[in-house]
């Protein structure tokens, strides 16, 4: 997998404004939100897509949902919020390194696009 800005953030050659981190994942605030709650949850190992995953992959996987909704309740999304992962330049993902968008804040519409 090439080095992608994700993996820059990760290294803290970039900064970013971080909501969470462990041993498996960063969760930080997006640049460009697209909610007023914009959060991205990575896995800290390189995966470039969902597309790529395995069965050995769901540690970290389930792992990433459980810090989304814990940043979730840490924001104050009690309303509701939605995740999503988008994967392939069809399904517009255009980062290669997995990640899961948490939007909240505010209502939102569906379809979503």
């Amino acid at each position: 997998m090439a080095d992608t800005i994700f993996g820059r953030i990760i290294r803290k050659e970039i900064p970013a404004r971080i909501e969470h981190e462990d041993d498996l994942c960063l969760a930080f605030h997006d640049v460009a939100p697209q909610a007023p709650v914009h959060v991205l949850v990575i896995p800290k190992q390189p995966i470039a897509s969902l597309s790529e995953v395995s069965a050995d992959d769901e540690p970290v996987l389930g792992h990433l949902l459980v810090v989304a909704a814990d940043v979730a309740r840490k924001l104050g999304l009690n309303d509701g919020y939605r995740l999503v992962v988008n994967c392939g330049r069809d399904g517009g993902q255009t980062v290669d390194h997995l990640h899961v968008h948490l939007l909240g804040g505010r209502g939102l519409g569906w379809p979503p696009g």
